[in-house]
């Protein structure tokens, strides 16, 4: 599945890549997309190329930080579309709820959820890719990094959430983190993204116009009609948001689209594809990317992707990837010196 975005995601790319003593113009080139990006903010650009950029000018730059660094100069107006969504919602409730709805016109590969409880919001942030494992985590970091600073922006400079969340290992430095975010984050949890107090989030919007909103809203919808989102694309975001949770089915599914199950079978047929295809490829690429670091418990590993035992997900494991999870690691690791 190819995922696009806006090439407003590599907005301050220049900047921060000289920074820390690369060639822009050599990285884009290595990652096989055009220059023109970073004249034009609307050019829809695939967001595996730009994930392998990241991660390329990370490792090249010796900047583990590299993505919360581009997410440190990000200014709202960045947002594109999605900024019309924020500013015409009374509440940072509603729009949010309007991003989750609208994210697709921004950036297709990234799934956001907000789920309530206990006066407590987690909002949690998904890269979908096919990527192989560890290749998101600067995305991860884009992602959690100007979701902070939309938030900062209208609840002041002074606001800090409960908690930011990422699922890979820490980094050698937290220096930058607590830069951007004025507070630690953690790190080996099960989800990426941010859990804040419930009651923040009815703060009233002061650039709220009602009859503004629903231009917007017709505006917006119009370009959403016309992305050619597919069924198979809205079940495979809500999967990949539902599995870390313990509540992905396909009943689920059908309750948070407001269809019956029947529907997205027929649906999902339609576009070549079946629940159960969608659910193991979402499988496949967590798997990897949790596995991948060492410290996660493989029991906890199976928790996260729905397998109600260890050794069912052993079973599962060994019959996707032809091997063990211990001899996968151990290739892994072979790869991964070998590109050092």
């Amino acid at each position: 599945m190819s995922y696009f975005l806006r090439s407003a995601s590599l907005t301050n790319y220049m900047e921060v890549a000289r920074a820390v003593g690369l060639d822009p113009h050599q990285m884009l080139r290595a990652a096989k997309i055009n220059r023109d990006v970073l004249l034009d903010p609307d050019i829809r650009i695939p967001a595996a190329s730009v994930a392998r950029l990241l991660e390329a000018s990370a490792r090249d730059g010796h900047a583990e930080d590299f993505g919360l660094r581009l997410a440190e100069l990000r200014q709202f107006s960045n947002l594109g579309p999605l900024a019309f969504v924020v500013r015409e919602e009374p509440t940072l409730r509603r729009a949010l709820e309007s991003m989750v709805r609208y994210m697709g016109l921004q950036n297709e590969s990234l799934a956001m959820r907000v789920e309530e409880m206990d006066g407590l919001v987690v909002i949690r942030l998904q890269i979908l890719s096919d990527q192989p494992a560890g290749s998101m985590r600067q995305a991860t970091q884009l992602a959690a990094g100007v979701m902070f600073r939309m938030l900062s922006m209208f609840l002041g400079p002074a606001w800090r959430p409960r908690s930011i969340c990422f699922s890979h290992a820490p980094p050698e430095s937290q220096t930058t983190y607590l830069r951007v975010f004025g507070m630690p984050a953690l790190f080996n949890q099960d989800f990426d993204g941010i859990v804040c107090v419930a009651s923040d989030l009815e703060a009233p919007l002061p650039s709220y116009d009602p009859v503004m909103a629903q231009q917007v809203k017709r505006y917006l919808g119009t370009l959403l009609a016309q992305s050619n989102t597919t069924m198979a694309d809205k079940v495979r975001k809500l999967v990949y948001a539902l599995l870390p949770s313990g509540m992905c089915s396909i009943d689920r599914v059908a309750q948070h689209l407001g269809v019956d199950r029947r529907t997205i079978h027929r649906r999902l047929a339609q576009d070549g594809t079946t629940y159960s295809q969608i659910l193991n490829e979402a499988r496949a690429g967590l798997a990897t990317s949790y596995i991948e670091n060492r410290s996660r418990p493989l029991s906890e590993v199976a928790t996260l992707l729905g397998f109600s035992s260890l050794s069912a997900f052993s079973r599962w494991f060994g019959n996707q990837f032809g091997c063990s999870v211990s001899k996968w690691r151990t290739t892994r690791m072979g790869e991964q010196v070998e590109e050092n």
